[in-house]
């Protein structure tokens, strides 16, 4: 007998309407929880106390009805989603995906083509959550254009992108934000701690390395082979050799990717003549002035890639003759979205649950039990790191605000961590590792939903709400070893996991 699949929108639905019933039945038991934060003024330590609010009461029901469409209108994979897959339909409906693509794949090995997909998918990291929705749907079409089953390059993307959230070898601003929170919680044992900028070059490095290798394994030794064969709709060919036209569309519009690129690069590098308009120049670190509140770079980093796309996608298009009046330019720019309105209520129904269950506080607390469990054992610096690891993976399955829950965490975790010669760097490297681990298997994830609906548009059939999970366990359970095998090894051996940095105190 054939398992009955649940429709996303139904069991985000039901989700709701559990969250809804254990706000009030934790609330009449009056749940609540306390953690310590820290006065970056002061570095005295502040008690918060956090607890359940009923979203059946008059208040929670209040929210709901006035911040539903509100919460719809900005949850942030919407926006982004819909820009991002204007510039992607630009590219695919000219052909220059399929040109570039197809080019790609016949002269590269696919265990290569799939390393580099994760990589990349890794590094966006670099620039916050844009990763989800540029490299999962180029993911798709750089398997499809390969005569390889896309849900593979989906399944791909999608594992880099969250796996590799904590594996970046550039400090991103996610790190610098992280990296306040430690040196204030680190002032409460030693008032002049201070942490360097590169404090986790040398753990990161390893881990990116070994772990792209890891997750391309997975992908072509299991993943693939669990997809089988895919029908395609029809035949997707490319000769090998280009025609005249095919061949200067694809020059002339990597030509005028080059020059666009070259002007944004520009306008981000400070101290040249003109140069530096797209930077915070309020930022202490680099990264923050790249992607600080007042950074133009940050503001509109949608816009400059969806622009991007559209560039290359025109400039092929035209040349090519595959686009050839303002009717095929508008053809081309909804040509991605067809299709959207499955999408759009899956988002609607998304964010309804996400902006309740985050009301509720539900979350909160149980990363506050969670992070209580530190100070209950008497455990040394090694038993501490490995609790740390685990509470951050089960943490991030209920609370994916990575600097938000660090704020909550920290100051017990790293005051702990160094009363237990831990150092504070090495805290922060631990937590960052096992957040990431976590983000792949909870519909709390907002982009989680950009997974569902690509997956469900190669997928045949209609996705259920966890069934895409099933192939992410693969990963999580590799990554997982390997993070824990990199973490004891750096700290039973002392090695510095960074510039200057050690995994343990000297005092």
């Amino acid at each position: 007998m054939r398992k009955k699949k649940f429709s996303p929108i139904f069991m985000f639905l039901v989700l709701t309407l559990a969250v809804l019933v254990i706000s009030f039945v934790l609330s009449i038991f009056g749940v609540q929880a306390e953690y310590t934060t820290i006065n970056t003024y002061t570095n005295a330590l502040q008690n918060n106390v956090v607890q359940v609010e009923n979203m059946l009461s008059a208040e929670g029901l209040k929210y709901i009805v006035t911040n539903t469409v509100s919460n719809f209108a900005n949850f942030e994979p919407l926006a982004m989603l819909i820009i991002v897959l204007m510039g992607i339909g630009v590219l695919e409906k000219s052909g220059f995906t399929k040109t570039f693509f197809t080019l790609i794949t016949q002269n590269f090995r696919k265990n290569t083509i799939t390393f580099v997909l994760i990589l990349f998918g890794m590094i966006s990291s670099l620039f916050g959550h844009i990763g989800f929705v540029v490299v999962l749907p180029l993911g798709a079409l750089l398997f499809k254009y390969g005569h390889r089953h896309p849900l593979g390059g989906v399944i791909a993307s999608f594992a880099g992108v969250c796996f590799g959230f904590s594996l970046n070898v550039f400090l991103t601003s996610t790190d610098t934000s992280l990296l306040m929170i430690t040196q204030n919680a680190a002032h409460v044992i030693d008032s002049a701690y201070s942490i360097e900028s590169m404090f986790q070059l040398f753990i990161m490095i390893v881990a990116s390395v070994v772990g792209a290798i890891l997750m391309t394994r997975v992908t072509e030794k299991t993943i693939m082979p669990m997809l089988g064969k895919y029908e395609f709709d029809e035949i997707e060919t490319l000769d090998v050799n280009l025609t005249n036209r095919e061949l200067r569309g694809l020059i002339l519009s990597i030509g005028a990717a080059l020059i666009y690129l070259v002007i944004i690069v520009y306008m981000i590098l400070p101290g040249l003549p003109l140069s530096g308009g797209l930077l915070d120049m309020n930022g202490t670190f680099y990264i923050d002035k790249l992607f600080g509140e007042s950074s133009l770079f940050a503001q509109g980093f949608v816009f400059i890639v969806m622009f991007f796309f559209l560039v290359v996608g025109f400039v092929y298009g035209i040349v090519t003759k595959t686009i050839r009046s303002s009717k095929d330019m508008s053809e081309s720019l909804r040509y991605s979205l067809d299709g959207m309105g499955y999408v759009l209520v899956l988002i609607f129904v998304a964010s309804l649950f996400i902006s309740i269950f985050n009301k509720s506080n539900i979350g909160t607390i149980i990363v506050v039990a969670l992070t209580n469990l530190i100070n209950t054992f008497n455990f040394g610096g090694l038993g501490l790191i490995i609790i740390l690891f685990v509470i951050s993976i089960l943490g991030s399955l209920v609370y994916t605000g990575v600097v938000s829950k660090w704020q909550m965490m920290a100051g017990s975790v790293v005051p702990a961590l160094m009363n237990a010669s831990a150092s504070p760097e090495m805290a922060q490297v631990v937590y960052t590792a096992g957040s990431s681990l976590g983000l792949a298997f909870t519909p709390v994830m907002a982009y989680y939903i950009v997974y569902i609906a690509i997956f469900d548009k190669y997928g045949k059939s209609e996705a259920s709400l966890l069934g895409p999970i099933k192939y992410m366990r693969h990963y999580g359970l590799v990554m997982t070893i390997m993070w824990f095998i990199i973490i004891l090894a750096f700290y039973i051996t002392g090695l510095p996991i960074g510039v200057g940095t050690s995994p343990v105190l000297s005092f």
